[in-house]
């Protein structure tokens, strides 16, 4: 039996085929050769379709994992045709748009976009997620090795790239040109998932060129859905703060009631 193990294992190697449909292949059943064989080899494509989901989950740099029945839609203002489901769906990446998400801080943009980016990599769609000062930084750091040809190589291999906080700091003038080429670049290729909180008008406080801020934002908007996020910071909506904020002012109502 060990013998028989072994010359298949063999045989995997040089198909290139998983180790573990050779052990699969000494307790897998069927009612026939063809069934065997059938079932064996189906098992196999599930194996590898799992691992590559795997690969793509850990890979893809998420900050934090979350599911779809954490997220909170009540206080987000969707377009016209879009929805939780359509967005998990990936209409947007089939329709070949970017999406903006553009509101306050900690109100859902982060997870929203993570959830998207959960949903491809279960489908089988690489994503890279960057907080968008840490990517101009590895922009930067790659220049000066000589090294960005790799970097740019790394991002390609995405189908979605996700960049959070735009705007939140200002950024490093170098860097944040060579994200504006690299987003030239990619523009129409592959969809584009950005979160900020500054208004269109502001972003040029964080990329410094009048010209350059324009022209991203041509780019990113030609073809786009904005999402907006006007509720209010879901975590003091959710601390234990504004619990007690509430009920003293609903104490407050019934006395002066």
């Amino acid at each position: 039996m060990a013998d028989i193990q072994e010359s298949i294992a063999l045989c995997c190697k040089q198909l290139r085929l998983s180790s573990n449909l050779a052990e699969r292949a000494l307790t897998q059943e069927g009612a026939t050769n063809q069934e065997y064989l059938m079932n064996l080899l189906s098992n196999e494509v599930a194996y590898r379709q799992e691992h590559r989901i795997m690969k793509l989950l850990n890979t893809a740099g998420f900050p934090k994992l979350y599911t779809k029945e954490q997220f909170r839609t009540d206080e987000i203002d969707f377009p016209e045709g879009v929805s939780l489901d359509t967005l998990l769906e990936l209409d947007f990446y089939h329709s070949g748009k970017n999406i903006i998400m553009y509101g306050g801080s900690e109100t859902g943009k982060t997870m929203l976009s993570t959830l998207i980016g959960l949903s491809a990599c279960n489908l089988g769609i690489s994503v890279k997620f960057y907080r968008t000062a840490g990517l101009i930084n590895l922009f930067s750091e790659h220049q000066a090795k000589g090294t960005l040809s790799s970097l740019k190589k790394k991002l390609n291999s995405a189908g979605i790239l996700i960049l959070d906080e735009f705007g939140y700091v200002p950024y490093d003038r170098t860097g944040a040109q060579l994200l504006f080429d690299y987003l030239s670049e990619i523009h129409e290729q592959k969809p584009v998932i950005l979160n900020t909180n500054l208004e269109f008008s502001q972003w040029v406080n964080v990329l410094y060129d009048q010209r350059m801020t324009t022209a991203l934002i041509g780019r990113l908007t030609h073809h786009v859905e904005l999402i907006l996020f006007p509720g209010v910071n879901n975590r003091l909506r959710e601390s234990s703060i504004n619990e007690a904020f509430t009920r003293i002012n609903t104490q407050e109502a019934a006395n002066n009631g």
